[in-house]
């Protein structure tokens, strides 16, 4: 028996005050003498249900699940493999193989009514993922914040992905790459989504923890002020990211583990890799289904008359571009985040390849190395430590132009890649998800995590294909790290430089509370609300 839609609620919006102004006499007014410190309190709506301990868990057993092992790396590997597999050596002919001992190192196939690397057919495939991932985002991100939409979209997405992971059972010979290739894109799209719309739920749900919900009745009564509350409520996002984190790195060495038990004992078995990720998707159906039972209905408001899920979307991304002068923070962080995921993405697809090709597309060093990351990327970093190293690994790929000695030539820099890579890079999307929450506006989450899902996926449409006409251009795989060297570079000066947070934070918090009709009405005017008294600290 299917389950029926939840009945829509309608909000109830906490009377709260949201913006608070302590200065030296404690009056709450603003003093030309007096210097006063402004701190914005995000709003709590009474009719959502405090979260549960079987819903937190099958939060974060979601996240254990959707670890991208599957239509990140296997999918990707058995793609390039057969495309290669069904390509040939450009220098001796069609009909060759691009893999014999004597080969140049090219690999072409049929494309368009001429020949195109294997390496840029993939970055093309991912370029073209990431341009339909924008269009989800553009057309359908903001609606999730309208009813029980959010919540269903999610199921939909999950289950494209978890249905593209099985069919790759039919993906046997070399023949099949297209086939190969369109799986590839449909997992790697809808998982793609599938993340964006995840870490929208999450600041609601540390909103409506039972601790949150503690220190929030402390503050109405005056018990701790205005600053201790938003630590407090900051703490608690921090927390439930951090956890959540914790487990996709839990659920992505599990997975690897797991596929251990099926890569040793049937090396020779020429379906073993599509049996893996079978056994990889699996595991996240078997995670992931939890969390559409035990999740509690959070709705948004009711979608106005007159407007339509599929152009709403596009209109209150043009409201939220419109807000960048009272968002400064908010929007110089999406700009950087624009960059700096196109160079990351593209620089690990870009390693990726050159790492398949030296691995020869092999399941089991992959899990090997990858068991590699997944340890390592347990230890937390500070984000600064991490956009560092973001900038040295397409350096470290630059010299790989010049010599082959150093510059991904080696075994052994692949194997120091995926351990830097877990130690420096995988604490990346915990940071940036969290400094995203942070500058987003309360009741606005999905709208601005689609702005944020659109910065990460509209932004890598641009390196892959910049990167594969290089590829195409020159014949060299590593000549594609000093656009990313830059990108990357650039992006980190950004945030390093760019972005307060503390006062971006406070700026989202009372930008909501300005337009708190929002929640009651679903209609976003240029209009303001009026601000509300505070309650005072006793």
């Amino acid at each position: 028996m299917s389950r029926q839609p939840i009945p829509e609620i309608v909000p109830v919006v906490s009377a709260n005050p949201l913006v608070t102004m302590d200065s030296a006499d404690d009056s709450g007014k603003g003093d030309s003498a007096i210097e006063t410190e402004v701190v914005a309190i995000a709003p709590v709506r009474k009719d959502e249900p405090v979260v549960t301990r079987k819903e937190l868990w099958s939060y974060y057993l979601y996240y254990n699940g959707d670890n991208g092992v599957g239509p990140l790396n296997y999918s990707m590997t058995l793609f390039q493999s057969l495309a290669t597999a069904a390509g040939f050596d450009p220098v001796k002919g069609p009909g060759t193989d691009c893999q014999a001992p004597d080969a140049s190192g090219q690999c072409v196939l049929p494309w368009s009514g001429g020949t195109k690397a294997v390496s840029s057919i993939v970055l093309v495939a991912n370029g073209v993922s990431f341009a339909v991932m924008t269009l989800i985002f553009t057309t359908i991100g903001s609606a999730a914040d309208y009813g029980t939409f959010g919540r269903w979209l999610l199921l939909i997405l999950t289950v494209i992905c978890w249905a593209a992971q099985f069919a790759s059972m039919s993906l046997t010979s070399p023949d099949r790459w297209t086939l190969a290739m369109a799986l590839y894109m449909i997992g790697f799209i809808s998982y793609g989504a599938t993340l964006v719309f995840y870490a929208a739920l999450f600041p609601r749900l540390a909103r409506n923890t039972p601790h949150a919900r503690q220190l929030r009745e402390k503050f109405e009564r005056g018990e701790i002020s205005a600053e201790e509350y938003e630590v407090e409520e900051s703490l608690e996002k921090n927390r439930i990211s951090n956890i959540s984190t914790m487990h996709s790195n839990i659920g992505y060495i599990a997975t690897l583990a797991l596929n251990l038990s099926l890569l040793l004992p049937r090396a020779s078995d020429p379906k073993v890799n599509n049996y893996v990720l079978v056994l990889t998707n699996g595991y996240w159906v078997l995670l992931g289904i939890w969390w559409f039972i035990f999740q509690q209905p959070r709705p948004g408001p009711s979608l106005p008359k007159g407007e339509h899920y599929v152009t709403i979307g596009w209109k209150q991304i043009w409201i939220a571009l419109k807000q960048y002068k009272k968002l400064p923070y908010t929007f110089t962080y999406l700009i950087a985040f624009f960059l700096l995921a196109d160079g990351l993405n593209t620089t690990g697809t870009l390693v990726s390849i050159c790492q398949n090709d030296k691995f020869q597309f092999s399941f089991l060093q992959n899990t090997y190395l990858g068991l590699s990351q997944a340890i390592t990327s347990t230890i937390r970093l500070l984000f600064t430590v991490t956009n560092v190293v973001t900038i040295l690994i397409p350096l470290w790929g630059m010299i790989g132009i010049w010599t082959t000695k150093f510059g991904f030539h080696n075994v052994w820099e692949f194997w120091a890649y995926n351990v830097m890579f877990g130690l420096f890079q995988a604490p990346y999307y915990a940071f940036s998800q969290t400094m995203m929450a942070e500058l987003t506006p309360p009741g606005f989450d999905n709208m601005f995590f689609g702005l944020f899902g659109l910065s990460n996926r509209a932004s890598s449409m641009i390196g892959p294909n910049v990167i594969q006409a290089i590829i195409d251009r020159t014949g060299d795989n590593w000549k594609g790290f000093p656009f990313l060297f830059a990108l990357c570079t650039a992006a980190s000066l950004v945030i390093w430089f760019g972005v307060d947070v503390t006062t971006g934070r406070r700026d989202a918090v009372s930008w909501a509370e300005k337009h708190r009709s929002y929640a009651e009405t679903g209609v976003f005017t240029s209009e303001e609300d009026p601000v509300l008294d505070s309650p005072k600290k006793a």
